[in-house]
Parts: structure tokens; sequence; C-alpha cells
């Protein structure tokens, strides 16, 4: 590869890069993408506001990258928490590796490798990239100490900011933990695929079970109910199936001949079911559906923070598959209708993920190997003989 050919490249990628800043400064300026960029915003103030149109939302902006910068840590803290703080500080701890590396590899390393005497130069714009690689440096040379010189001193580099970085960071995290107000959630452990028993409810169950293992931090429990929008509706569609199956006789088991007080005439009354007429003011939580709308799924509470990350990291039975515990999350960060689900089909779902991710990466590889060996067909005939009768049909 020519040196013209990596600058062409170099230049590619910096144009496409100040297309994507710009297109990203418009469109954080529309009114329809506001919840895609400022959706901690909107949750906090609830207030939306409908702006009148303006032609500067078009023009690209670089403020947001000076605000951006001059953001510090405590604000990200305050707005996305202490992994968001952490995730910039990598960023920043990468761009410091690279720059330190630049600096001492274009003042120091570089210059010996383009005038090393085993390969003809040209002019700079014609030249390969092998002339700037430790290749064009003779057998022997007294300039290998600076090589190692520059790996020592961007190793000692990282090493240092590795360092300071981690030291900063769990100050941070310490401050960040001591400050911070209890969370119910920390003395909560999600329990799922609680196992089924015909003689107790699931509620019953978990009582049982942590009142046993747990007698003196065990605190209270939560079942996760069945009560969800799609829930309803396939029980209210359940108790229309049960009405329009009602035989005519369960349907007139209750009417009677009575006289009507004005005419004298006979009519006959049908007495509807008790369960037909009720179930328009019955509560979802209310008589012995409750037991039915239970799933293999609690919320169990514990005295202290200790006990509860004990609970959530044991092994509550031989079978893996069943008393299955984690860190309850917080509510914010819960999907329910995925509680309700079973364990066994969660997990049947990762390994079906993991598979299809396998081959996609698979597929995908293989394609791009060819690619890449057709490209370097003399590379291949040198690697594998075998391949030359081949190669030439």
């Amino acid at each position: 590869m020519k040196l013209a050919a990596l600058l062409t490249s170099a230049g590619i990628n910096t144009a496409v890069s100040v297309v994507l800043f710009s297109l990203y400064s418009v469109l954080r300026k529309q009114p329809s993408f506001v919840n895609v960029y400022f959706g901690a915003k909107i949750a906090q103030v609830r207030s939306r506001q409908q702006d009148a149109f303006r032609f500067d939302r078009f023009v690209p902006s670089p403020s947001w990258i000076l605000k951006a910068w001059e953001t510090s840590d405590e604000e990200i803290c305050a707005t996305g928490g202490l992994d968001a703080v952490v995730f910039v500080r990598m960023i920043v701890f990468s761009f410091r590796i690279f720059s330190i590396a630049a600096i001492v590899c274009n003042f120091l390393v570089l210059p010996l490798n383009y005038f090393g005497k085993e390969m003809q130069r040209h002019q700079i714009p014609a030249e390969t990239l092998e002339v700037f690689t430790i290749a064009n440096v003779e057998e022997g040379s007294r300039w290998l100490w600076a090589h190692c010189l520059a790996l020592y001193l961007v190793s000692c580099c990282a090493c240092f900011l590795l360092y300071l970085e981690y030291k900063s960071i769990s100050r941070m995290r310490l401050a960040y933990f001591t400050s911070s107000v209890s969370n119910p959630s920390y003395f909560t452990v999600l329990v799922r695929a609680i196992p089924w028993s015909r003689e107790e409810s699931y509620s019953g169950t978990v009582a049982r079970f942590f009142t046993n293992f747990y007698a003196s931090s065990f605190l209270s429990h939560q079942i996760v109910y069945r009560s969800g929008s799609v829930q309803k509706l396939v029980t209210d569609a359940g108790k229309v199936c049960k009405m329009l199956k009602l035989t005519p006789r369960e349907l007139h088991i209750g009417s009677n001949s009575m006289r009507c007080g004005l005419c004298g005439t006979t009519a006959s009354f049908s007495m509807l079911p008790m369960d037909a007429e009720g179930d328009e003011g019955r509560s979802d939580f209310g008589g012995s559906d409750l037991r039915k709308k239970e799933s293999a799924a609690a919320l169990v509470f514990f005295r202290t923070r200790y006990a509860a990350l004990v609970a959530s990291q044991s092994l509550q039975s031989r079978n893996p598959m069943s008393w299955v515990t984690n860190l309850s999350p917080e509510p914010g960060d819960m999907y329910w209708s995925n509680i309700c689900v079973p364990y066994r089909l969660l997990w049947i779902r990762k390994v079906a993920i993991l598979v299809a991710s396998m081959a996609l990466v698979a597929f995908f590889i293989v394609p791009v190997s060819l690619t890449q060996g057709l490209v370097h067909l003399d590379k291949l005939q040198k690697t594998f003989p075998f391949l030359k009768g081949v190669l030439k049909r």
C-alpha cells in the first residue's frame, strides 16, 4: 500500500466523520428527535413545548462539542451515573495513550525507519508503507535501541496513566457509594423458576422456603402476578368463552313462572349465574382466581444488603433450573413482561441467540476470507504450494 493511498483513505474517513458530526448537530435540533437525544431531560421535566419553525435548526453548529468538552465528571455522574463517567474516562485514556504513542513514533521511530539502508527510497507520495517499518533497518544496526526506548516509553506512560485512572475512579466509586441514598432494590432478590406444588400456592412455597433457610434475614416477599394488559385480554376472552359454552339447562336452572302484578299473565325470567353478573365489578386479584394469576417468580426482601447479596449468589437447589436467584434490578430497569416468562424458555432463548450469533459470524467470515484471499493470490501460492495448479486454471 502506498502512502498516497493511505492519505486518501484517511481523508475519506475524516470527511465522513465531519458529515456525521454535522448530521448529529442538525438532527438534535429537530423537535421530532427530542425523545431520542434528550430522553432523560424529558423524563424529568415532562413538559413538551412545540417551538416555532426556525432556519437555524438546519445549520450545523459545533457549540455542542464545546459544551461536551467543558462538562465535568460531576455533571456526567449526576446525569448518567458512575458507569457513564467510567466509559468517558476510558475513551479519554485511549486518546491519551494514542497521542503519546503517536508523538514518540513520529519523532523517534519513523525517521530511523525511513532513513534505513535496506530499501531504495523514492518520492514520499510514491513511497510504500514498508519503507516506514522496521524492515527498512539493516540487520545489526545500532539504532535498535531507539525502538526499545520507544516501547519502554509507551509502556511506562500507559502503566502510569492506568494507575492514575484507577486511583481516581476508585475515589469516585467510594464517594458515590457513601453519598448514595439507600435503595430498596439493594435489599431485594428476584427469584425465578419457583417449583409448582399442588398443596400450596407459589406464595406459600416461597414463604416456607426462605423461612426455613434464611430465618434470621428473611423479611417478606411479593409474588409477581400475571396482570398485564395482554393477560387481562386473555382472561376476559376466557370468561366470554365460558359464558358462550353454557348449556341451556344451566342458563335456565333458576327460571320460574311468575305472575305479572298488573296484567295477570305469566312470564318466564332467566336467572343468570352469579359468575356472569359479578365478574364486572370484581377485582382482578379477588377470590380464588388469585392463585391462578400467580407466576413462578417473586421479589424477596431481606433485612440487610449482605443477606440479599449472599442469597442472590448462592445455589438454592441441586437443580440449577429451579430457585434461580439474582439481585433485583431497579424498577426503571425491569421489564415486567419478561419476569412471567418461564426460566427454561429464557435459557433456551439465550442458547438460540448464542448459536445464531456464532452462525452469523461464521457466515460473515467465509466470504470475507475468500475476498481477501483473492486479493493476495501470490501469498496463497507461497503458503499453500498445492494450490498453484488450481489458481493457474
